[in-house]
This record gives C-alpha cells, sequence and structure tokens, in this order.
C-alpha cells in the first residue's frame, strides 16, 4: 500500500490543501478527485480505500476551499457562488499541468463534485482527457421526487420540501437526505455513515482540530452552496467533448442512479456507464477494490 502526503497551493488567494503521492513520477496521468455534499472534504476516506491508485497515476484528492485541511471562515460578505470553486480547480489543474509538464488531467467527481465537473468540462475541456462522474448530479430538484418515491416505497410518510424559503429549502432537504440514509438508500445495506467516519478518527492526515474543522466546514458550505446546488439541471446537455463515465451504484437513492442511466441513454457523445451492484451512492469506498480497478482499466488500459 501507498500513502499520500498532504501539500498546500495559494489558489485565488486562499491556501488549498490536497494529498498527492510520495515520490511522484511525473510521467504518470494525473488524476484529479474532487469530494461531494458540498463541503464534504475526504482524503482520509481516498488514503484508506483508493490508495491503489496511486501505483498508476498521480493521484490527487482537493479539498475545496473552506472545507476540511482547507477551512478557513466565510466572511459574512462573501458572495462565492458555484462559479467561484470551478474556477479555483481550473486554476488549480493549471498549477497541476505546469508542475507535471502535462497537458490534461483525468477528472473524478463525485456528488456536489460531479457538478463541479460537469461546468469545468463544459467551461474548460481542452485541459481534461476523460471524465468518471460517481454519483452524478443531474437534475436536483427532481432528485427529491426519486427520493420521495424511495421512501414512500419504505412506508416513509412524505416530506414536505418547501422551495421558497432558503432556509427551510436547506433544513428540509438535509431531512429528506437524513431519512435515504437511515432508510439504507445512501450506503448499501447500512442505515448510518460508520463505515465512512471511522477513518477520518484514525486518520494520520487529521489531527482533531483538522476534524473540527471539516464539521465547520461542511456546514459553512451547504449555507453558502446549497440554494445554487438545487437549482443545477443539466438534463439539456446531449453532447461532450471528452469521452464520459459514470460509474453508479445500483441502489443510489441519495442521488438518483435512475437519472443517471435515463440521462447517459440520450448523450450523442462517447459515453459509458458502469454499474456497481453492491453499492449505494459510494462505490469508490463501497466497492473499492472494483472501482480501482475499473479506473486502471479505462485510463491506463483503455478497457472498459
Amino acid at each position: 500500500m501507498t500513502y499520500s502526503v498532504i501539500e498546500k497551493q495559494k489558489i485565488n488567494g486562499v491556501d488549498l490543501s490536497f494529498s498527492i503521492n510520495k515520490q511522484t513520477n511525473s510521467n504518470k496521468p494525473i488524476l484529479l478527485y474532487l469530494h461531494g455534499e458540498p463541503g464534504d472534504s475526504c482524503i482520509p476516506l481516498t488514503q484508506k480505500f483508493n490508495s491503489e491508485l496511486e501505483k498508476e497515476f498521480i493521484f490527487v484528492n482537493l479539498e475545496q476551499r473552506g472545507s476540511g485541511l482547507s477551512y478557513y471562515k466565510f466572511s459574512d460578505s462573501s458572495k462565492l457562488s458555484i462559479e467561484d470553486i470551478v474556477n479555483d480547480i481550473f486554476v488549480f489543474i493549471n498549477y497541476l499541468l505546469k508542475r507535471f509538464n502535462q497537458e490534461k488531467v483525468i477528472l473524478v467527481g463525485h456528488s456536489w463534485g460531479s457538478v463541479l465537473a460537469i461546468k469545468l468540462i463544459q467551461n474548460h475541456p481542452e485541459i481534461i482527457l476523460k471524465y468518471i462522474g460517481i454519483g452524478q448530479v443531474i437534475n436536483m430538484k427532481k432528485n427529491i421526487e426519486y427520493q420521495q418515491s424511495f421512501l414512500k416505497e419504505k412506508g416513509v410518510a412524505e416530506k414536505i420540501i418547501n422551495f421558497e424559503d432558503e432556509k427551510a429549502l436547506i433544513a428540509d432537504s438535509l431531512s429528506l437526505t437524513r431519512l435515504i440514509v437511515k432508510n439504507g438508500g445512501s450506503l448499501y445495506k447500512q442505515t448510518n455513515y460508520s463505515k465512512l467516519i471511522f477513518p477520518f478518527l484514525f486518520s494520520k492526515s487529521y489531527s482533531l482540530k483538522s476534524l473540527i474543522h471539516r464539521v465547520k466546514g461542511s456546514n459553512q458550505s451547504i449555507q453558502y452552496f446549497w440554494k445554487e446546488l438545487m437549482d443545477i439541471n443539466f438534463e439539456e446537455i446531449d453532447h461532450f467533448s471528452i469521452p464520459i463515465y459514470f460509474f453508479e451504484g445500483r441502489h443510489d437513492y441519495h442521488v438518483s442512479s435512475e437519472m443517471v442511466n435515463e440521462f447517459s441513454k440520450k448523450i450523442k457523445s462517447s459515453v459509458s456507464l458502469v454499474w456497481f451492484e453492491n453499492s449505494g451512492h459510494f462505490p469508490q469506498w463501497e466497492e473499492s477494490q472494483k472501482f480501482n480497478q475499473c479506473i486502471i482499466d479505462i485510463c491506463i488500459h483503455n478497457d472498459c
């Protein structure tokens, strides 16, 4: 097993932390991972479950501004938007390309990170070789309908969502997601996130202070970005200028994998859907061995 190290780089005036292989071979392809939620930084999880990728790639996990090891308190006057985070990633990618004398990166985006990735692909496809979307977001408002349908099948009373009031929208949609988790629609056959919490408690990369910052970073990122996230709708897209791969848990009702299935059938460019039969919203950690091997097969051996 290999282990990454933590580095920092100032991007758009903010110190951003990221994990990267030790003694990196600069000839390996760059694989950049974008975490979800928003604010759900996850370096301890990729170090535990995805270190196999460090053998074949320059594997980088960026903790986005205000999140985890990149935490700082957003000011009351901050007018941050999704495009600000996308621009951070664009600048960071160019830093990596210059550092390793390469022209493109392979991009992996999970959940919220998949929103950032699609927007980046739309704006700057020239710096991305391939894209792998996990728990891909397509239409956030329609996703609530899928969540409600899943809970109805489980016999759970319908949760009314107030779309008109921003604070109520955040509270209602997060409450709905907690019900999804509790009823096994997020982690397959699990009713809580214990599997994803323990790696943080035993991580050498995260101190107690870092764990506190992770919670604070997640809370503030949700407050700043959730309303804009709920307006995301990619359904009108039918073509990408780069190869696209969707890695979807068959039992993902957190962000509906069935919606991704329907979306992928409409794409006229190169797209592949890889199913993970024993996963929900987190196949990269629920079926990590298969996930890692699929990444290697697609990106190194060109075999899907």
